[in-house]
């Protein structure tokens, strides 16, 4: 009809008129969606890739101790005072101390527990290397009323927080620090489970020779009381002296019992050491080997001191990581800084692209309760470490003393053995020769076997004492040309 009006036109209709473009259409709604899922595909293969996976990793349902020593690191690996780095592991003719002490060192299943702090004191350090991840900030909003024309608005926010930057030096350089004192606890504790190897080494030889000793005293008391009973059955002793000998002979038995519970106790202490089921016996072979400390050599390594033992380089590494912790409390005293990137279109089709800033007023926290913390912690530190040195020191000096006092009583006790060894022997041959009663004869010979165990256990002190020292003052380890966990030399 000639004056029909023409069908309105919608906003996708064609320009020539011919009619409304569904095709085109949709494709414009297509396209007003499009953020929102180039959004979601470009933060799918970013986040996924990130993501870790959960393994449970069940507990052992059983001992994993083993049945015969074996060594499976070089001994050239280890940095431990005391041990030759040239030495020949051969476990088949027997342990010596050295052998032992490595042993101890990488078998020792507390050792082998501790050692795993070194991986979390790495992600520690990873952690404080990375940066905290930008935030987005996705909106919509669907219209329910107005005036047309009307379409889904919406908006995308990506912001990111800069004050990380800041800290993240000095959180870096904590960490750092933080790792090498672990590194360093970790070899102080090696350190310390060596030294317990070669004590109970030198304990184990020691126990043996006296087992040797007190039996053999135990016989001449036996051989006594024997002889005096007859006499006393036939009338030519007394009754007191009898009993004498009864006693002599009961503290010979309690000796040796209590000897046996010391054995039995110091080879399992040792089989728990060194990673083995308890039971297993092992051959020791060997000298201890221990270090004489001369005045000079002494107070050269006094004065090397804090540069050798782990644990005190441990407790600098320690400080140092907690002024790092000082300085990151006073950079965060600073406000916080975030900036921001922000597209939107609202319901009206009107597309926008912003800047945003975010800074935080310090009107009321200027970090000061982190900032005391941290100063307070750094002076115990700073005090925990001067009381340990001078511990350290101290220490030093008394088993310096100590090892000296005892060598000292153990030459003066060598010295006379042999008199009394040439004493008891003329005696024997008179009491052969029936020129020297019985009870004369054992009284000497049980007073050379009495020096000789006097003897075993002062050798068997000084040496714990030499290796405690020793492993104390770091005194076999070339601290100029050999580099340690930790940094430094």
């Amino acid at each position: 009809m000639r004056g029909a009006r023409p069908p309105l036109r919608a906003c996708g209709a064609g320009r020539d008129g011919a009619g409304p473009e569904p095709e085109r259409a949709t494709g414009a709604r297509s396209r007003r969606r499009l953020p929102g899922r180039w959004l979601l595909l470009w933060l799918v293969p970013l986040l996924l890739p990130a993501c870790a996976t959960y393994h449970r990793v069940p507990l052992a349902s059983g001992s994993d101790l083993k049945a015969r020593p074996v060594l499976q690191v070089p001994v050239k690996s280890l940095q431990i005072p005391g041990l030759e780095k040239s030495h020949a592991f051969s476990p088949a003719d027997g342990l010596d101390m050295t052998e032992v002490a490595t042993l101890a060192v990488l078998n020792n299943p507390g050792l082998k527990a501790t050692r795993l702090k070194a991986g979390v004191a790495g992600a520690q350090l990873l952690q404080a290397g990375l940066l905290p991840n930008p935030r987005v900030s996705p909106g919509f909003v669907h219209p329910t009323g107005g005036p047309p024309p009307l379409s889904n608005g919406y908006s995308v926010g990506l912001s990111q927080d800069l004050s990380a930057l800041v800290t993240r030096s000095a959180a870096r350089a904590g960490a750092r620090a933080h790792r090498g004192q672990v590194n360093l606890n970790i070899l102080w504790q090696e350190w310390q489970v060596a030294q317990q190897g070669r004590q109970l080494f030198v304990q184990a030889r020691a126990q043996d020779r006296l087992q040797s000793i007190l039996k053999t005293r135990r016989r001449l008391n036996a051989r006594r009381y024997r002889r005096d009973r007859q006499a006393l059955q036939q009338g030519n002793l007394t009754l007191s002296a009898v009993s004498a000998d009864l006693v002599g002979l009961v503290d010979a038995d309690t000796r040796l019992r209590k000897l046996e519970r010391a054995r039995n106790k110091t080879w399992h202490a040792l089989d728990a050491l060194l990673g083995l089921q308890p039971g297993v016996k092992l051959r020791l072979t060997g000298p201890a080997r221990s270090t004489p400390f001369p005045p000079k050599a002494f107070r050269d390594a006094l004065r090397h001191l804090p540069d050798r033992r782990p644990d005190l380089r441990a407790l600098r590494l320690g400080y140092e990581s907690q002024e790092q912790a000082v300085r990151k409390a006073i950079l965060r005293q600073f406000p916080s800084l975030s900036v921001g990137l922000t597209r939107g279109r609202d319901t009206s089709e009107v597309s926008t692209v912003g800047f945003g800033v975010t800074l935080s007023l310090p009107l009321f926290n200027h970090n000061q309760g982190h900032i005391a913390a941290a100063r307070a912690t750094r002076a115990v530190l700073r005090q925990t470490y001067q009381a340990r040195l001078d511990q350290a020191v101290n220490h030093a000096h008394e088993l310096w003393q100590a090892s000296r006092i005892m060598a000292r009583q153990l030459a003066s006790l060598r010295k006379r053995l042999p008199t009394l060894k040439r004493t008891t022997e003329a005696a024997q041959r008179s009491f052969e020769h029936g020129d020297m009663s019985a009870g004369t004869y054992i009284n000497l010979r049980s007073s050379l076997l009495a020096k000789r165990a006097e003897a075993v256990r002062l050798q068997a002190s000084l040496e714990q004492t030499r290796a405690a020292l020793e492993t104390l003052l770091g005194m076999t380890l070339d601290i100029h040309h050999r580099q340690l966990p930790g940094g430094g030399s």
